[in-house]
């Protein structure tokens, strides 16, 4: 009689994940467009993320601290799919609080002796 008992391999559930986004800030110039916090289901929080110009257009990072010359992640999606779900929404939030700053910006010169102005952020596509 052997005392070898097989386990199956721990399944891992698929739950919906319900990203909460929070813009800091906005800045206009320099390869850092945004600052940001992230509440994952009302019980994770990360904050630090970021929203970067990068080669090919903005993109969020994450966390990080430099080991050896290089930048590392102190958290990050382990999935593709949660990695874009992520991305969508803090660029999702990045834009809507682009255009909430532009309307807000226009009403104020729309009641001033000014004329409206462009405002001076950078446009953005996702």
């Amino acid at each position: 009689m052997s005392d070898h008992i097989e386990r199956a391999a721990p399944v891992q559930e698929q739950f919906p994940t319900n990203i909460s986004v929070r813009i800091h800030s906005v800045h206009t110039s320099g390869p850092l467009l945004a600052n940001a916090s992230i509440d994952l289901n009302g019980c994770f929080a990360v904050r630090g993320v970021k929203v970067v110009q990068g080669e090919h257009g903005p993109f969020v990072s994450m966390p990080s601290y430099k080991a050896g010359g290089e930048y590392k992640d102190v958290c990050f999606p382990v999935t593709k799919e949660f990695r874009e779900q992520l991305h969508t929404a803090v660029m999702g939030a990045y834009q809507q609080e682009l255009a909430q700053l532009t309307q807000r910006g226009q009403a104020a010169t729309d009641h001033g002796s000014q004329e409206a102005q462009e405002p001076p952020f950078p446009q953005q596509t996702m």
